[in-house]
């Protein structure tokens, strides 16, 4: 198969096709080429799927202090404050960059943009677009994509390995990343994509979980890419469990938004009671972890298998105007919201931690950049407070545009790459086995690494981690990849992130609880792993 491998040079790669690519790639001047490679269909990434809006401070009687301030706390004191500063203040040009695209949102009686509450806010600060924000930015940026002349869009493209000088054999020059290799799902062509800047914006990996909100590309491949290519790591112990998933068996991963407690929804329990009360004071409007806590304690304390989420107290026609979204989704399931509670549990939901960037998106690795799910850049802490990750992602992507703009000089001497070589590997006889060790980490990730956590569980976590690891490191070595495979062995990889990160911290701060460690410590300061820090970086594999 290496003979019919391709090679594409361009001035910009980037991975990832929700709002934090198409930020970048529609911020960056016309007269760059630029690829964009999107693992499935382009509107399948995790923007798509986010109903809640973009947090922005608009309101007269709202600050950036405040802003500030609620991110703080919902983060438990762990974030970093020049990060969360950088985020906040970009609200505004980024409402007037979504705006200036198309996107079209929700507007109040005198044609301003109506603004929602979410959990963990103190003003109404949440720009929408009815409940389906995601699907309007997504689409709407998609479509100023396609009609980009200077961006060439390949879709069901699986991102493999980031190609680096140190990794084609330069260890006498400074390490740069040149391009990537990526598998074409539809040929199972290997192709070479080589550019002098590339760009990881593809997601989190809440697929690592048994039980989550995610579309299935959630599965950290530029957090292991980026990991692999020997760039830091931080702060993968923080997995925010949304606390309302829909509990239905026809209903795979379908959330429930925040803004529906926002706007005065109640947590009961079988008997009706609103236990929110009794954990926090902030009730139903507390952060995210507190609330997933809450409703995992009583699951288990009850022995039900979800609580319920009421908002029947509101006007039916209120309802339906600003979830119509939900109550047209849940009507087909039989569930109408008007005069029937909604069975919710919580989900994984979203990657706290990722690839450690600076202010520009800017990795270890110069000219490979994280935006969005894939980075941490210190705004969220322990703890993502709701409608900061779409904000983070607009902000980011502009920002990362204007460091490549400046860094970008022509031409650029691109070095000799080799193609993929996978003639010393054939076609695996069995994929089941591909199946059972992807069933058996997310269950082993749900059992022991979930929403409460012992350093017993987490050791037992490890273990079997490292055994599957293993077995999936033999199966990529043997046989051709695939993109089960490949995002299998990105998955085991960041899961063992997941697990050392928590294993290493000595508390229970925000996400991350742990019954042996039930208080907060006395220091601040993140997990970060950096390369070697607990395997010893190998040169790609199949690199002829």
């Amino acid at each position: 198969m290496s003979n019919l491998n391709s090679t594409h040079q361009f001035d910009v790669i980037i991975v990832g096709s929700g709002g934090a690519g198409l930020s970048l790639a529609l911020s960056l001047p016309s007269h760059f080429n630029i690829a964009i490679l999107a693992k499935s269909s382009l509107t399948e990434a995790s923007t798509f799927y986010a109903q809640g809006g973009v947090a922005a401070v608009l309101d007269k009687t709202d600050s950036i202090q405040q802003h500030i301030d609620d991110t703080m706390v919902a983060g438990a004191h762990l974030c970093e404050l020049d990060a969360v500063k950088q985020t906040v203040e970009g609200g505004r040009p980024s409402v007037d960059f979504l705006l200036k695209q198309g996107v079209e949102f929700t507007l109040d009686e005198d044609a301003q943009l109506h603004l929602t509450r979410e959990g963990g806010h103190s003003q109404r600060r949440i720009i929408h677009a009815a409940d389906a924000t995601g699907k309007a930015i997504s689409t709407t940026l998609v479509q100023r994509a396609q009609e980009a002349p200077n961006l060439t869009i390949f879709e069901n493209f699986v991102a493999i390995d980031v190609i680096s000088l140190h990794k084609l054999g330069h260890a006498d020059q400074p390490n740069r990343a040149v391009g990537l290799y990526a598998l074409e799902e539809a040929t199972d062509q290997i192709h070479t994509f080589l550019a002098p800047f590339t760009a990881l914006a593809c997601g989190g990996a809440m697929k690592a979980y048994l039980y989550t909100s995610n579309p299935d590309i959630a599965t950290g491949d530029g957090i292991a890419m980026a990991y692999r290519a020997g760039c830091r790591v931080a702060n993968m112990e923080f997995n925010q469990f949304h606390p309302t998933c829909l509990y239905h068996p026809q209903a795979r991963s379908f959330l429930i938004t925040e803004a529906m407690r926002g706007e005065g929804a109640y947590l009961r329990l079988p008997d009706g009671e609103r236990f929110m009360l009794r954990f926090d004071s902030r009730a139903e409007l507390a952060p995210r972890d507190v609330v997933a806590r809450a409703i995992d304690f009583e699951i288990k304390r009850l022995g039900i298998r979800h609580v319920w989420l009421d908002i029947t107290h509101k006007p039916a026609a209120f309802i339906q105007e600003h979830f119509p979204t939900l109550y047209a989704r849940l009507l087909e399931l039989g569930i109408d919201i008007t005069t029937d509670m909604i069975p919710v549990v919580p989900a994984a939901h979203y990657t706290c931690g990722g690839v450690v960037v600076d202010e520009n998106s800017q990795t270890d690795l110069e000219g490979l950049y994280a935006i969005g799910e894939t980075s941490y850049t210190g705004l969220h802490g322990a703890n993502r407070m709701a409608s900061n990750s779409l904000l983070e992602c607009f902000v980011y992507g502009m920002g990362a545009a204007s460091d490549i703009e400046r860094k970008f000089t022509q031409p650029f001497d691109f070095p000799d790459v080799p193609a993929w070589d996978d003639s010393q590997v054939t076609n695996a006889d069995e994929d089941v086995v591909i199946l059972q060790n992807w069933d058996e980490l997310r269950s082993t990730m749900w059992n022991y690494v979930g929403i409460v956590r012992t350093t017993k569980r987490l050791q037992r976590a490890l273990h079997r981690i490292e055994m599957l690891k293993s077995e999936i490191t033999e199966y990529y070595q043997d046989y051709r990849v695939s993109k089960n495979l490949i995002e299998l062995r990105n998955l085991v990889l960041v899961s063992e992130m997941i697990v050392r990160c928590a294993m290493q911290r000595k508390e229970s701060r925000g996400l991350h609880y742990t019954l042996d460690y039930p208080e907060l410590g006395s220091e601040l300061r993140k997990t970060v792993l950096t390369p070697p820090h607990f395997e010893v970086e190998q040169p790609l594999v199949n690199l002829a």
